[in-house]
């Protein structure tokens, strides 16, 4: 089985020469991804090193696989993974069909959120993407333990705990 040193090794050659919306390299958004599922456990921060490999670079799951990834890790990569007979709504519904991997959503979601990486967006795609996000998260953070999305707001975005705390844990809604 892969260390979590392996496979963040693996993400980082992977990633090699990819950036994000404002010129990062990309491999620093999955690394803050899987920091803030390392409390949850090693196979949550392999997913989040991972979650992007799939769909990003020429790695395909049954490599992973053959890598050593374990298949549980491997699983949850495949079901954050989008696809192009699902909408981006369809997918984040059938995330939510799987606990951890919605959990893998949920950090991938909030570092995506975070107001440091969003404000070099022009005003328009930041607005859009703000927008995708919160409605995503409607969906996600009731499909999950509020203390488990706690854990990663608390690392991935601290400015999102406002929004937690004040939404029901049993619905999602507003109290």
């Amino acid at each position: 089985m892969k260390t979590l040193a392996e496979v963040d090794a693996l993400a980082d050659r992977a990633h090699a020469g990819q950036v994000d919306k404002t010129g990062v390299p990309y491999v620093e958004h999955v690394r803050a991804v899987a920091a803030g599922l390392a409390p949850l456990g090693t196979h949550l921060a392999m997913a989040g090193l991972l979650h992007d490999v799939v769909e990003d670079t020429d790695w395909t799951a049954e490599r992973l696989r053959a890598d050593g990834i374990p298949d549980r890790v491997v699983a949850l990569v495949e079901a954050v993974t989008n696809r192009a007979d699902l909408t981006y709504e369809e997918k984040i519904r059938r995330i939510t069909a799987d606990p951890e991997a919605t959990l893998v959503k949920i950090a991938d979601n909030a570092h995506n959120s975070r107001a440091d990486r969003s404000a070099a967006l022009p005003p328009d795609q930041r607005e859009r993407l703000a927008a995708k996000y919160r409605a995503a998260r409607a969906v996600l953070w009731p499909a999950a333990d509020p203390d488990r999305i706690a854990t990663i707001l608390r690392v991935v975005n601290p400015d999102l705990l406002a929004e937690l705390d004040g939404r029901s844990p049993d619905i999602g809604t507003p109290s």
